[in-house]
């Protein structure tokens, strides 16, 4: 699901974050690719810059994405490895 819900017991960051993040693992945002703007993504989104800027540090914490002062965002090439989900309980 591509779309923030103001009743998750998410931050709006967070959500943001994750939706970039599925993106970018599913190759609609290949590596190497610059990442829409801050205004385009406020728009898009329906949030503020500060949300677009907090979303865009975790991904930069996760190694997702790359930003270059003057340029933009772009995506990793090569992507870090996708973690691995939790083993279901035995």
């Amino acid at each position: 699901m591509d779309q923030i819900s103001p009743d998750s017991p998410q931050y709006v960051y967070e959500q943001l974050a994750a939706i970039i993040e599925r993106k970018i693992r599913s190759g609609e945002y290949p590596p190497g690719t610059r990442l829409p703007g801050e205004l385009t993504m406020t728009h898009e989104h329906k949030v503020g810059p500060g949300t677009v800027r907090r979303a865009l540090d975790i991904l930069r914490d996760r190694g997702l994405v790359v930003t270059v002062r003057a340029r933009g965002s772009f995506v990793s090439d090569p992507l870090p490895p996708a973690p691995e989900a939790p083993a279901p309980p035995a």
